[in-house]
């Protein structure tokens, strides 16, 4: 039984001569194997640990020698081992979990003295010099001669580049790469994302540029990736739209849309607080979602789609008189801000409360509205803003509801008193 780790061995009595451990683990190879015992000549059973400074390594007796495991963090990839004699605390991190798991427990049965033949056991010999390397952060592989076919990536990975390798799918093994921080697949073949990428629980950084990829899955957008990820570039794909729970990755500071097929931007995207950078150039966008001027951004760039100048009497009215007994109910939900969920009401009253429109008074319509678009200087919502066509225009037409005929007439009626002015 072997296991790569970090260790520190911290002895018990520092404390009692005024001093401190250093706190810092060095990369180690254990083993637990036997080891023949010179007071009575037979095999005992030994952790030993290889570091780069002790090749040969240092062995411990395991046999009713541990006083103590700390497991907590086991799952974090985090343990301690608390020897009786000598009087030290072996502490383990940055181990893969599940092999922590099996080291762990074939310690416990060591210390128990079970019988050996069940024992998982190793022999103890001195280690080479890359057993004790530290860990691969970082692999780039842009060839496709150079992609693994039988080998495992590092599992203590933090950026993982595979580009130009025609990759169709997202290979499995990227999944398990729990301490991965940035996936780079760019300049591939692949079409739909799994959505275990959801459980890399490190993620921050999801490059895809240039890819066949068609759609973005509502799973991806419900996963941990709400909690991490902060940089999503999806540009050169054949994305048709995003689906409405794209807005609850919030975390998001630069994204890329750039040059897809994009025929709307998701309905709440002022919901995304901390996007900084946004480019959606070259794509099929005839106007913004009303949402877009809760943005506030640094850099803005919407070059190359076909937007029109908007006519404020050019008009959508989807209204009844009176409103619906559902409608009132759904705008009262939303005006008084009411609790409601999945547990409350039906799942479909949800989907529309959660896509319900604010008007010019204020208040919120959410099946029934007045609809249509006006034009918006886009430096309202960005410092700095990529020319918006040829002409070198920075304005571009907004979606604006209205939830009654008579917010509508008092828009109009601003908007003709300006144009008089």
């Amino acid at each position: 039984m072997k296991l790569q780790c970090d260790v520190e061995v911290v002895s018990r009595m520092l404390p009692t001569f005024g001093m401190r451990s250093r706190g810092k683990g060095a990369r180690a190879v254990l083993s637990i194997g036997k080891h023949p015992d010179k007071s009575n000549q037979r095999a005992g059973v030994y952790m030993m640990i290889c570091t780069a400074k002790d090749r040969a390594g240092s062995k411990y007796k395991l046999r009713d020698n541990i006083e103590k495991f700390f497991t907590w963090f086991v799952e974090e990839g985090k343990a301690t081992v608390r020897l009786k004699e000598p009087a030290v605390d072996i502490c383990l991190s940055k181990a893969d979990a599940n092999s922590l798991k099996n080291f762990l427990s074939a310690a416990r049965l060591a210390d128990r003295g079970s019988d050996t033949s069940s024992l998982p056991l190793s022999t103890l010999t001195p280690v080479r010099a890359r057993d004790v390397e530290n860990p691969k952060k970082k692999l780039t592989i842009v060839f496709k001669k150079d992609y693994p076919l039988t080998s495992n990536f590092p599992y203590s990975l933090e950026q993982l580049q595979v580009s130009y390798c025609k990759l169709s799918r997202v290979d499995m093994r990227m999944l398990s790469l729990k301490a991965l921080r940035k996936l780079d697949l760019s300049n591939n073949h692949i079409k739909k994302l799994p959505s275990t990428i959801g459980d890399l629980g490190c993620l921050a950084e999801l490059i895809l540029h240039n890819n066949h990829l068609e759609s973005f899955s509502e799973a991806l957008c419900l996963s941990t990736l709400q909690r991490t990820l902060q940089h999503l570039d999806l540009s050169q794909n054949r994305l048709q739209g995003l689906p409405s729970q794209f807005c609850q990755l919030r975390e998001l500071v630069n994204l890329k849309l750039d040059d897809n097929r994009l025929a709307w931007l998701p309905f709440h995207i002022g919901r995304l607080g901390k996007l900084k950078f946004l480019s959606a150039a070259h794509n099929q966008l005839a106007l913004l979602p009303s949402d877009f001027r809760k943005l506030s951004l640094e850099n803005l760039d919407l070059f190359g789609n076909p937007f029109t100048q908007p006519n404020p009497l050019d008009h959508t009215i989807q209204l009844k008189f009176p409103l619906p007994l559902q409608e009132l109910a759904s705008r009262a939900v939303v005006n008084l801000r009411i609790p409601y969920g999945p547990h409350l009401i039906p799942a479909h009253l949800c989907k529309d409360l959660e896509v319900a429109k604010t008007c010019d008074c204020s208040r919120v319509c959410v099946r029934f509205f007045i609809k249509t678009a006006v034009s918006m200087n886009l430096h309202q919502v960005s410092s700095t803003v990529v020319l918006v066509d040829d002409m070198g225009g920075t304005d571009a037409p907004v979606q604006q509801h209205f939830c009654s005929i008579s917010c509508y007439s008092q828009f109009l009626d601003n908007c003709l008193q300006r144009g008089i002015r």
